[in-house]
């Protein structure tokens, strides 16, 4: 039997997939987390073969999860599941430790067929994505721009980012100032969408 734990911080997808999962004779979700920072707690009480975690997710995404789960947890695969089919979030899963990269649009068996294919130690790797992925430009940003591009990309003033990030309101600036230089776009908003849109946020 193999082991799911389902992280989808949308009920009516969460609830879905674990039915779907669970008309399976070898499969069954042991564990539903409604955010990432749940996960944690579940694998304290349960034991779980594969993790299905979405990439956006409020306090912990999925791709934080996944470099997470690979240092605390390496015997769980990570199996990334979104809506944004990003070329440079499949090269973030993988950088992240995770065994697989699905859309959620992709067919019911091929999700069970993934799930069954890293339980037994391979990768899913499409190679359109994978081709896609070494032609989009690596992210430029560094880890401090990305967290703060994070925080613009909700329309938070300055002098907020610059109390969650615990900097002064001109580093934050500095910081904002070198993104928008690296994502060639004339103002934080912009360059937090590019970021969003490439993936590297």
């Amino acid at each position: 039997m193999i082991r799911v734990l389902i992280a989808d911080d949308q009920h009516l997808v969460r609830s879905a997939l674990a039915a779907l999962l669970n008309l399976e004779a070898d499969l069954e979700v042991v564990a539903q987390c409604a955010d990432g920072d749940e996960v944690p707690a579940a694998l304290a009480l349960h034991k779980v073969d594969v993790a299905l975690v979405d990439i956006q997710m409020p306090r912990l995404d999925g791709l934080s999860l996944a470099q997470q789960l690979s240092q605390t947890h390496p015997e769980v695969k990570v199996l990334v599941l979104t809506t944004f089919d990003r070329p440079g979030y499949f090269r973030q899963a993988f950088e992240a430790g995770a065994s697989g990269f699905l859309v959620k649009d992709a067919p019911p068996e091929d999700l069970v067929s993934a799930i069954r294919k890293v339980f037994a130690g391979d990768k899913i790797i499409d190679p359109q994505r994978a081709m896609l992925s070494v032609e989009t430009q690596r992210n430029p940003l560094t880890d401090r721009e990305r967290e703060i591009l994070t925080h613009a990309a909700s329309g938070a003033p300055v002098s907020r980012i610059a109390a969650l990030v615990h900097l002064s309101v001109g580093t934050v600036r500095n910081h904002l100032s070198n993104a928008i230089g690296k994502t060639n776009t004339v103002n934080r908003i912009e360059a937090a969408r590019k970021a969003r849109e490439q993936g590297w946020i």
